[in-house]
């Protein structure tokens, strides 16, 4: 496998040809945020083979452009982890979305996803692109409490280091993730759990990451996501997560007007990323906003290793 000047890379001959991108996104350093591969070109490739690449590719996703209507600049997406395909997947659509807008300029795109539809907002702002997503719409229920307990004897937590005015819950943001909120910044800095036995609980639960939390101010959040059934142990930025996090956090009452929350994610791995969540309590839609940064002579410790792939 060869890698050429720009840093993107052919996938082994004998699979059919796609240009494999690296983007990190959620941060302006390519050293920081959550790589994410993006193929812009996968017409013809099959399941089997997209897999293949994800896990060549070895970061927490890829994802894969399936459909082109360039007048309408909508798109078919499809995401892949290295180990199953996922429904959606924020930080890889951000980087699409700034991909795409590195070559065809900013603007409004629309990507038909497994979760469905997903419009993204790109923008030029001092030589750099935003890209803010709008997720499908969210929900969120308080976790059940044989979900809760499994869950916390995976994670080696207790349940009296829980943050009590931030309730469990399972939330959707296009896929389900489990809510946790710590008590304590200390709680959510020590990360040492039964990968195995917390893969067994999401796979058994159907939830995609875990979205461990520590509220610094009613407008700024820390979080930790371990995502074992995708083989990784830490995502770095997670923005599926986040909508789902908007959702919660409209169930529960705690935005009574349009907000926007900061999520810091990946400080503890270090690999920090900055989220841009904007919530309005009117609707169950969450809007996730941030950059994404090309990742220039990648190498094996870029990505999978810094993540703590499994």
């Amino acid at each position: 496998m060869t890698t050429d000047a720009d840093g993107a890379t052919p996938v082994n001959p004998a699979r059919p040809a796609a240009e494999i991108l690296r983007y990190a996104a959620f941060t302006d350093d390519p050293a920081g945020g959550n790589p994410a591969g993006v193929v812009l070109d996968a017409r013809g490739l099959d399941d089997a083979t997209m897999l293949a690449v994800a896990a060549e590719v070895g970061y927490s996703e890829t994802a894969f452009v399936t459909r082109h209507d360039e007048t309408s600049r909508r798109f078919g997406v499809r995401y892949f982890s290295p180990l199953a395909e996922v429904a959606f997947c924020g930080h890889a659509t951000v980087a699409l979305a700034v991909a795409l807008a590195e070559r065809t300029g900013p603007g409004e795109i629309l990507l038909d996803t497994p979760a469905g539809e997903i419009p993204v907002a790109t923008v030029s702002e001092d030589g750099a692109v935003l890209a803010t997503l709008t997720s499908v719409a969210t929900r969120s229920r308080p976790a059940e409490s044989t979900e809760l307990d499994a869950a916390l004897k995976a994670l080696g937590w207790e349940a009296g280091e829980l943050d009590p005015a931030l309730p469990p819950h399972v939330a959707f943001g296009g896929n389900d993730h489990l809510v946790l909120a710590a008590a304590s910044r200390a709680r959510l800095a020590s990360l040492d759990y039964d990968f195995d036995g917390l893969a067994e609980v999401m796979r058994l639960h159907g939830w995609t990451t875990l979205q461990l939390v520590w509220r610094e101010s009613p407008y700024r959040f820390h979080a930790r996501d371990p995502f074992p059934v995708g083989g990784v142990v830490e995502d770095p930025a997670t923005g599926a997560a986040a909508a789902a996090f908007g959702g919660y956090l409209r169930a529960l009452g705690l935005v009574t007007g349009p907000t926007r929350i900061g999520i810091r994610q990946g400080e503890d791995m270090g690999r920090p990323s900055d989220l841009l969540i904007d919530v309005d309590p009117q609707s169950p839609r969450t809007r996730v906003t941030g950059q994404a940064v090309p990742i220039e002579g990648w190498g094996p410790s870029s990505g999978s290793a810094r993540q703590g792939r499994r």
